[in-house]
């Protein structure tokens, strides 16, 4: 659905020649995956990764007071 989320009639062929899904298959997986994956999105995330990511958004915003990055021994 990245390619075209609009293109509902299913008769879009991919450019690689590669085998597609009509819209009713795409909405029955987008469902089946939805219900598959909403227990995981519901649980909390680990402290550890938590600061793990908050640290990456520090450093990819050049807002590091740490001073430079250090390796994984510091």
């Amino acid at each position: 659905m990245i390619a075209s989320e609009s293109d509902t009639s299913g008769s879009r062929e991919p450019s690689d020649g590669g085998p597609t899904l009509d819209a009713a298959s795409r909405e029955r997986l987008g469902r089946y995956l939805q219900a598959l994956y909403e227990p995981v999105l519901d649980e909390g995330l680990d402290p550890r990764l938590a600061e793990l990511m908050r640290q990456l958004d520090r450093d990819r915003a050049g807002l590091d007071d740490e001073g430079p990055p250090q390796g994984p021994d510091h």
